[in-house]
């Protein structure tokens, strides 16, 4: 199959200076034309497939080259595309390479030799920049994936160790995941928040929130019963060990993934009021992800029956809970539980 011809955008109020720019490249690319900026911008939205490189005029009617530019340069697609200047004597060249234009040709008179290596040139460039980005993109899927891999490889190990954490890791994941999910449609006061934190890394993260009762000795982890004064002190350091175990996977000020992981393990103890642990931070100190996590958490212990207590009713847990906004909890993030409950019942009952 013959490869498609790169397309490319003319921008020119003047027909007699689109005639020859059509008439120079149209036997290795494929022409689409435009009067003004206005028409420009109209038909980059409209496309399937976007120009491979834009011709544009400096002046014409009703949007000029330099109002479209800036236009081009605050769209994250549009900002990719390759601007040449079509620019006559009197236009400040350095002007508009200046501002990020690539390159410029000059109309008195449009010479097709030079028409024809600079388009050339210029998507050429296009082109390996894309194959480069592509590249970028797909080492890090790659390095992502590998990360996701060695992280549930972790909290694999959390649950065949700890006789409680099989199913519980995929409850509490199901249930930050239905609360990211109600305080984004509800519009809370965390909306815009929980979307720069992206919910499906929250959701993956939270399959660590324990990764440091790896360090916890048998003797206090399995222990069936209460645990001691002495022996809840050592039980309290998983969330700082999963911290720090968090910390040789990598830099957790670069990976987002991470950073959730770590906010979590060494959060998800914190208390509203600042009476929790491992560092008492209080309020909107404590991480968003954390202070998910810790009701996420909080609810399923109280549901499900552990060696040292029996179950809560789902009624039950609610009321402890609620009892709890302002002061163990985040007041909004309870009130969305609270919504909710019938959903969390859902999800306890299915991964029993």
């Amino acid at each position: 199959m013959l490869e498609k011809m790169p397309t490319v955008l003319v921008v020119d109020d003047k027909e007699e200076i689109v005639m020859i720019l059509e008439e120079i490249l149209r036997n290795d690319y494929q022409i689409v034309t435009a009067s003004n900026g206005k028409e420009a911008l109209d038909k980059l939205q409209s496309t399937e497939h976007l120009p491979m490189i834009i011709l544009l005029d400096v002046m014409m009617p009703c949007m000029d080259g330099r109002q479209l530019f800036e236009i081009l340069r605050t769209h994250n697609i549009y900002k990719r595309i390759p601007v040449v200047f079509i620019t006559a004597e009197n236009d400040t060249e350095n002007e508009l390479l200046a501002a990020g234009a690539v390159d410029f040709i000059n109309k008195t008179p449009l010479k097709p030799e030079i028409v024809k290596l600079r388009v050339n040139n210029q998507i050429k460039l296009k082109k390996y920049s894309d194959s480069l980005e592509e590249m970028v993109e797909e080492k890090t899927a790659e390095a992502t994936k590998t990360l996701e891999n060695a992280l549930q490889g972790l909290a694999n190990v959390i649950e065949h160790r700890d006789l409680e954490s099989g199913e519980h890791v995929k409850r509490t994941q199901l249930f930050v995941r239905a609360l990211v999910d109600y305080l984004i449609e509800s519009d809370s006061v965390y909306a815009e928040e929980l979307k720069r934190l992206q919910p499906d890394i929250i959701m993956k993260s939270m399959a660590l929130h324990d990764v440091g009762k790896i360090a916890i000795p048998d003797r206090i982890l399995l222990k069936p019963g209460k645990l001691d004064p002495d022996e809840y002190e050592i039980m309290k350091t998983h969330t700082t060990r999963g911290k720090e175990i968090i910390g040789e996977l990598g830099d957790v000020n670069t990976s987002l993934y991470l950073r959730h992981c770590e906010n979590i393990c060494c959060g998800h103890h914190e208390r509203w009021d600042g009476k929790g642990y491992p560092n008492q931070l209080k309020g909107e100190e404590i991480p968003l992800a954390a202070r998910l996590a810790s009701l996420a958490d909080v609810y399923d212990a109280l549901v499900c029956a552990r060696v040292y207590k029996a179950a809560f009713s789902y009624e039950k847990a609610i009321e402890i809970i609620n009892e709890g906004r302002g002061t163990q909890f985040d007041p909004v993030i309870t009130d969305a539980v609270i919504k909710i409950q019938d959903r969390f019942r859902e999800i306890s009952q299915k991964y029993q």
